[in-house]
């Protein structure tokens, strides 16, 4: 079977041999035409004995045709060979006989690659004989060979024995863009007559090259290294001076080879530089890296270069250096690859200045993620695994210990250097900072802010919270190396550090430094929640404060305080609880009473105060005040209810023949006061405080909270309250000078109250004295009553000392007092007047509350136009729509009618607060 196979190959290369050597021609002697017969046998029996010793491809009959096809386009100026080829071999494959068509193409393929003395003159013997469909398509590819070989310097320029590298298939980009950069097509030379005899090849003179090649290939590798040489001298740091002698194409070979030069000056220059911080730096050293890599290139060359110029034959054209492998132009193609890449690194340096760290990273990132070269895409990957090793470095120093290693700044968190220590708030939110143009291109906006949580909770539980032991353990467990292209990694370090960390955190602020009772003790007591406590306070407080401001003392205020804590039920809260709460007086001013000045503190401490800050501080004191002054204004008027049902059944009914009528309206009024308390009371209570509280705590409950969360959702509960809770957020309304001004008319009319009833007793007591007067005068046997009687004193009108400590009680009063009158007529004047007091106070308010409603009818919030409904739930008053004013939108308060004699029409009242 070996010999078999054997005979049909030995058949099969005598036919080839036969078709392709061209017989004995006339004038030529036998023995020459046997001894080129016995050459061209034993050259193919040499390519098919080391062909059991070579490498060969992928037995693939395409890929063997692809790589002729290439050969022909890349050897020949135009197409028309390598379409006939494609032709010819369309018909081999129509042939069911032959097997191995894949070697049959590779052997034809080697042929053509060999250097064979005599193969032109075999060429040129066989072009007028052999046709092209006899050939089998290669032998027109010896002929376009057998054209070109009168020129030797051209057969040496394209001598296939070169690297090993250069015969591999080369990809479409490398090809395209080989020929993109080629600098002069190839000029077409004139073919030779088909008839013409065969004729020995014509040497051009390479003489007059001055300095020959050879000499330009030994200062090659200097050059390359940005060295200057005799031949090659660089004139500057920018510039490469050429010898003036040489013919242009030489001159376009070394322009070509002057890039990789120059650019290898300046990127040198660019390495050996200390500028920058540690990401620039990494820079430098990933284009050392690469540098090396294309010294080591250059080494290869020269020793390429040496074998060649060890080689020369000067019998050769241009002596023999075309035979060696090594000329200009296939050292242009060798270093075409490395041209590439140190042209890539230039435009890096060009487009680095001036920028560091994540922005230094985002420019050499958008190389490899928005360009559609794969070469430019893995070299940017290859510097990229580089470069990115100091910003890891910060990225796992941040992220596991909640330090920041970054001296240049060039990571995407800084600590802001204008920062002052002033308690756990200014610690989180001002100590670090976020710049997002920092943030690099291989990370995402949602990633970066998980990043600058962790690092900034794990720095805060370390300092703010002083847990740094667990800081310490919980690094060393689960650090862990950080790497530029193992996402999936860095990804899932991530999510378990945040879990990990906010789990930490936040059950630190619950179990530790208890931050649900601290909250809940906000609110019981600031936020009036603890209803018992507020009423004990207010109850045993109501003497001390009704005095004026200046006579109020602390130790005094802390003992009430501590009387109210004894006997209620905040006596079982917390010891840390109670020792926080405190009362205190705020600024005084001229004409203020204790009421006015008096509120409660809770002091919080770090780190609660992160949550609980400065500014939280000063809401909840501002709705403690809003609260408490309603809370008085509650009081005040239920224990003026309690007196007058109570009186109702003893004095007052005395003198219901006198004063009935006037108790019965101002029962009703006061009533009506006592709803509209009650009714704002339960809103802010229940429907604002009790209605954000929920909201917090799921806020605070969410699987995924964070302190950033619990900050957000106080934050958003304090400015629900004081919005919903008509302390502000009302637009151009002023909600809180409003209900102010209508909690002095309460008070008002209960200070009037407060004196028709005094005027009840002192008319029920004179009408006693008077009875008793007349029963023992009639049983006596004389006149009941005498003129004398009606000169004495009314006990209306006390004495001057009396008088003094009457208008002491009312100087907390708003409205001006009563003159008093003496005698009968004053008696009837000071009536009149707290009938008219009462009826004006009465007809303001319900102008007010019309108004007021009027606003809340239009509010956005629903729970706010159903506070006004129910207000309002058996349309007793007329809401009044505000009129815009360019002025002012306030409502100005009507002047008091205390002391007047006149009565305002209720129309016109609610027409003045329109």
């Amino acid at each position: 079977m070996a010999s078999t196979k054997s005979e049909r190959v030995e058949n099969a290369l005598q036919s080839l041999l036969e078709r392709l050597v061209p017989a004995q021609q006339s004038g030529e002697d036998e023995d020459r035409a046997d001894q080129r017969w016995e050459d061209a046998n034993n050259l193919a029996h040499d390519i098919l004995d080391r062909g059991e010793d070579e490498a060969v491809p992928v037995e693939d009959v395409n890929h063997a045709a692809d790589l002729i096809k290439r050969k022909l386009l890349r050897e020949n100026a135009s197409p028309e060979k390598a379409t006939t080829f494609g032709n010819l071999y369309s018909r081999l494959l129509a042939q069911p006989v032959l097997g191995k068509k894949w070697a049959i193409l590779y052997f034809l393929l080697r042929v053509g690659e060999e250097e064979m003395d005599g193969m032109p003159q075999m060429a040129q013997s066989r072009a007028g004989s052999i046709g092209v469909e006899s050939r089998g398509g290669y032998g027109e590819e010896v002929e376009s060979e057998g054209r070109y070989e009168g020129n030797g310097v051209f057969d040496d320029a394209f001598a296939r024995n070169g690297l090993p590298r250069m015969n591999e298939p080369e990809s479409p980009r490398k090809a395209f863009t080989r020929d993109r950069e080629r600098p002069v097509p190839a000029r077409s030379r004139p073919q030779q007559s088909e008839d013409a005899a065969p004729e020995s090849p014509v040497k051009k003179s390479t003489d007059g090259l001055e300095p020959p090649e050879s000499a330009l290939l030994r200062d090659l590798p200097f050059t390359l290294q940005g060295l200057s040489s005799n031949s090659l001298p660089f004139a500057d740091k920018r510039s490469l001076k050429l010898p003036p002698t040489l013919p242009v194409p030489l001159v376009s070979l070394l322009h070509t080879l002057a890039e990789p030069s120059l650019l290898y000056r300046s990127l040198s220059d660019f390495v050996e530089s200390s500028e920058g911080g540690l990401v620039g730096q990494a820079l430098r050293s990933a284009i050392g890296i690469e540098l090396r890599s294309y010294l080591g290139l250059v080494a290869t060359l020269e020793g390429q270069i040496r074998r060649a110029l060890a080689q020369l034959d000067e019998n050769q054209p241009n002596g023999g250096l075309g035979k060696a492998g090594v000329t200009l132009k296939r050292c242009v193609v060798w270093t075409r690859e490395a041209t590439l890449g140190l042209r890539l690194m230039s435009m890096m340096v060009e487009s680095a200045k001036g920028k560091k760290g994540g922005e230094l990273i985002s420019l050499i990132h958008s190389f490899s993620s928005s360009h559609g070269d794969p070469f430019v895409h893995s070299f940017a990957e290859r510097l990229l695994v580089h470069v990115t090793r100091p910003f890891y470095n910060m990225l796992r120093a941040w992220i596991y210990d909640g330090e920041l290693e970054d001296p240049y700044q060039e990571f995407f968190v800084f600590e802001n250097q204008d920062h002052e220590d002033s308690g756990a708030t200014s610690v989180w939110e001002h100590k670090y900072r976020f710049k997002e143009a920092m943030i690099p291109s291989i990370m995402t906006q949602d990633f970066a802010n998980r990043v600058f949580l962790i690092g900034k909770s794990l720095n805060f539980i370390r300092y703010g919270c002083g847990d740094s032991g667990w800081v310490e353990s919980y690094s060393k467990s689960a650090s862990r190396e950080l790497k530029y292209g193992d996402m999936a990694t860095l990804s899932l370090s991530i999510d378990e550090a945040y879990k990990t960390v906010m789990a930490r955190l936040l059950s630190l602020m619950e179990n530790k430094f208890a931050l649900h009772s601290h909250l809940q003790a906000l609110k019981n007591f600031l936020l009036l929640g603890q209803g018992d406590f507020i009423a004990l306070l207010m109850e045993s407080l109501a003497s001390n404060l009704d005095r004026p401001a200046n006579s109020q003392y602390r130790h005094t205020l802390t003992a009430q305080l501590e009387h109210a804590i004894r006997n209620s039920n905040a006596q079982y809260e917390s010891p840390d609880v109670l020792r926080r709460l405190d009362a205190r007086m705020l600024e005084l001013s001229h004409g203020e009473i204790g009421w006015d000045v008096f509120t409660l503190e809770y002091r919080v401490d770090s780190p609660l105060d992160v949550i609980v800050t400065p500014w939280a501080n000063k809401q909840y004191l501002k709705v403690f005040n809003f609260l408490w002054r309603i809370k008085r204004v509650e009081f005040a008027l239920s224990t003026t209810w309690r007196r007058l049902q109570t009186g109702a059944r003893g004095v007052l009914a005395a003198v219901s023949d006198k004063l009935g009528e006037d108790w019965k309206t101002a029962r009703g009024r006061l009533a009506e006061m006592i709803h509209f308390i009650d009714q704002l009371q339960y809103y802010i209570l229940f429907e604002v405080i009790e209605a954000g509280w929920n909201g917090l705590q799921k806020d605070i409950r969410k699987p995924d909270a964070t302190l950033d969360t619990l900050i957000t959702a106080h934050t958003t509960y304090l400015r629900s309250i004081t919005r919903k809770g008509l302390l502000g957020g009302g637009g151009a309304l002023d909600f809180t000078t409003q209900l102010h001004e209508l909690l002095k008319l309460m008070l008002g009319y209960k200070d009037a109250l407060d004196s028709l009833y005094s005027y009840s007793v002192a008319e029920f007591t004179r009408r006693q004295e008077l009875s008793a007067k007349i029963e023992t005068r009639t049983k006596a046997g004389k006149w009941g009553i005498t003129e004398a009687d009606e000169d004495v004193q009314s006990p209306l009108f006390p004495t001057s000392s009396v008088r003094n400590r009457l208008r002491e009680r009312e100087t907390d009063s708003p409205l001006p007092q009563l003159l008093p009158v003496q005698g009968i007529d004053g008696e009837r004047n000071m009536l009149d007047q707290l009938r008219q007091r009462l009826q004006s106070l009465a007809v303001d308010f319900r102008a007010r509350t019309n108004v007021l409603l009027g606003d809340l009818a239009y509010q956005t919030d629903m729970d706010m136009r159903f506070l006004g409904v129910a207000m309002n739930f058996n349309d007793v008053y007329t809401p009044v729509k505000r009129r815009r004013q360019k002025t002012a939108d306030k409502v100005q308060a009507p002047p008091s009618a205390a002391g007047s004699t006149t009565r305002r029409p209720q129309g016109k009242a609610e027409e003045g607060k329109a």
